[in-house]
């Protein structure tokens, strides 16, 4: 819903009721992913797509049809015809699995508000159960804001906290998609999927240093969905064919260009060069930003040289507390391939709150509850 969220905030301002149709599954090829929504109010007004064209009319059809009845939900699946190409279908070959309710934006005013901080541009999850018990598939919860409290008609049951910690979890990856929760003394009993909407950009990953080990690392850190940026002030060495699997890569000085860009609570800093004219600069404003991860590269000679630098030009005993320098976890890494995944294990453990220690050496619950977040600064 969060791709019509414009209109669908208007008719809740007006506590406008109408049908809406999101697709919550696909198979094979289709034109638009899982989370895209079709609404129709009572008028027969109709915003949004769900599958490019190609099965609009009969997903209309089926919004003024729950309309008019005031049913209960209703599946569509809606696939290729062999037998007809141009029935009702997908002719790319995909299969759409699509859920059809009734909004009553009286009854579920979190919506309203869910889709004002879309509008206003804040980090914004939506999550609709679709799979399980049939007095909770349709039922949501949303967020606002990396730190904001759940909100819905599931906040308070089991299933809800369970949801809320695997949409946080969503959110902070700037992901959608579906998770399945429960099933198990731990989380909630009843086992439900859930489709979990985001609107919220992919947590940003800035190397400085562009050095082999940068190279492995913009790869492992797009390869978990960061928005990978490499800096380094040499243009003979920060280039785009040095780097492809970088979003950006960037000539600049390393504290001029974090000076000037984007950061926040996801944000994880990584400096992999061994120089004090670089380091020193860059990581004395890191240590004072809200960003959520600063490692620097070195070793431990390196890195008591650069406490000692850092202490000499003001930088407090706590903001030292928040460099992982040497960087990375202890996995006995070499090659730059392997030190990219001991840094981006270091980075995920310390974003959930994660011991690092082999899973088979704790007991308890394997996930932790998605830690709560401060607000950014942009």
């Amino acid at each position: 819903m969060l791709n019509i969220a414009d209109t669908l905030r208007a008719w809740c301002s007006e506590a406008r009721p109408f049908a809406l149709a999101t697709v919550v599954g696909v198979r094979g090829s289709a034109p638009l992913p899982p989370g895209t929504a079709l609404a129709v109010d009572a008028d027969g007004n109709a915003t949004g797509s769900i599958s490019g064209g190609c099965v609009e009319g009969a997903v209309y059809d089926l919004c003024r049809e729950i309309l008019a009845s005031g049913g209960a939900l209703q599946r569509a699946r809606f696939g290729y015809s062999d037998s007809d190409a141009f029935a009702v279908g997908l002719p790319c070959g995909g299969e759409l699995d699509v859920l059809v309710q009734r909004v009553d934006p009286t009854a579920e005013p979190h919506l309203t508000r869910a889709l004002a901080a879309v509008e206003d541009g804040r980090p914004t999850a939506v999550a609709q159960i679709v799979d399980g018990p049939a007095a909770l598939v349709g039922r949501t919860l949303s967020l606002v804001g990396y730190d904001g409290a759940p909100d819905g008609s599931l906040v308070g049951t089991g299933e809800g906290k369970a949801v809320t910690a695997q949409a946080r979890a969503m959110m902070h990856a700037g992901r959608t998609g579906r998770i399945e929760v429960g099933g198990d003394a731990d989380t909630c009993p009843e086992r439900l999927s859930a489709l979990v909407q985001v609107s919220a950009p992919p947590p940003r990953m800035l190397i400085f240093g562009a050095v082999d080990f940068a190279a492995a690392l913009s790869r492992a850190g797009t390869f978990l969905g960061h928005r990978v940026t490499v800096c380094d002030a040499r243009p003979v060495f920060a280039t785009p064919a040095r780097f492809p699997h970088a979003d950006e890569v960037v000539v600049d000085w390393p504290h001029r260009y974090l000076d000037r860009t984007e950061v926040d609570t996801r944000t994880a800093v990584c400096f992999l060069t061994h120089d004090a004219k670089f380091d020193i600069p860059l990581l004395r404003r890191a240590l004072n930003l809200p960003v959520g991860y600063v490692g620097a590269m070195g070793s431990r000679r390196t890195h008591d040289q650069r406490l000692a630098r850092l202490r000499d030009v003001g930088v407090s005993q706590a903001q030292l507390a928040r460099l992982h320098s040497p960087i990375g976890l202890d996995l006995g890494a070499r090659t730059p391939e392997e030190t990219a995944i001991s840094i981006t294990a270091e980075i995920i453990a310390h974003a959930h709150r994660g011991t690092g220690l082999p899973l088979s050496h704790g007991t308890g619950p394997i996930h932790r509850a998605a830690p709560v977040l401060s607000a950014a600064r942009s």
